[in-house]
């Protein structure tokens, strides 16, 4: 799970809004979202968090590469969600605040 959290916050500080002149609608809320991931990077509790699998709810005991993959397919998902984020807000489309409350909702904070 560090690793995880390292590669996320490399992810969210390498997709840097550069032009603030052109701020889209969501260009404030982005930016201060990846300062509460920087912020908790050092967190061991904080992270990607997805909802349980069936499998899991079957009982079924995850293997340490079955987690990695989940780690990674989430690590995927929330980096799409942010760069569309990103996207939208550019392109001043309102529905940033959809896409990035999605990813939101993925980042657990602590």
């Amino acid at each position: 799970m560090r690793d995880s959290l390292r590669v996320l916050v490399a992810c969210a500080s390498t997709i840097v809004i550069s032009d603030t002149a052109k701020a889209g609608p969501c260009t404030t809320d982005i930016a201060q979202f990846e300062a509460n991931i920087r912020q908790s990077s050092g967190n061991p509790d904080a992270g990607l968090s997805a909802r349980q699998s069936v499998g899991a709810q079957l009982g079924h005991q995850p293997t340490p590469g079955s987690v990695e993959n989940a780690e990674d397919r989430l690590q995927a998902q929330f980096s799409a969600q942010m760069a569309r984020a990103k996207q939208l807000d550019q392109e001043g489309s309102r529905t940033c605040i959809k896409a990035l409350s999605v990813a939101k909702r993925m980042y657990i904070p602590k």
